[in-house]
């Protein structure tokens, strides 16, 4: 049998718009990635402390940098963002918030929220 080449290629994801929704669901799976990598980096910089103070010395200081302070206010969003996504999930579990009028909102209060409540916590901790 020979190939039809003027049949129509099946559409790639490139041809789509993904919904918020899907982005959203992406998004979810990569912050719970990445805290986990971000919970090894807390647990060495509690494991320093543990030891001499040149190690704790030198991962303080690595956290108390430009670059240390901006990995921990992501470690922030992603944290507060998993959780208002996991929430957000729940609510699913049980039949709640299914519509996509209501996703779409849903979806739209978690990245917010993240957003706003990472900013207050990182006022206060550094306000205190």
């Amino acid at each position: 049998m020979a190939w039809n080449d003027t049949r129509p290629l099946s559409p790639h994801l490139q041809h789509y718009k993904l919904p918020l929704t899907a982005y959203l669901s992406i998004t979810h799976r990569i912050t719970g990635v990445a805290n986990s990598a971000a919970i090894v980096l807390l647990v060495l910089l509690i494991a320093s402390a543990a030891g001499t103070p040149e190690s704790y010395a030198f991962v303080s200081g690595i956290a108390n940098s430009w670059f240390g302070s901006l990995v921990l206010f992501i470690f922030t969003v992603t944290l507060y963002y998993h959780m208002a996504n996991g929430i957000r999930h729940l609510f699913w579990d049980v039949g709640r918030g299914l519509d996509l009028e209501d996703a779409k909102k849903s979806g739209n209060l978690c990245l917010i929220g993240s957003g706003v409540i990472s900013v207050i916590t990182w006022m206060v901790a550094i306000a205190s």
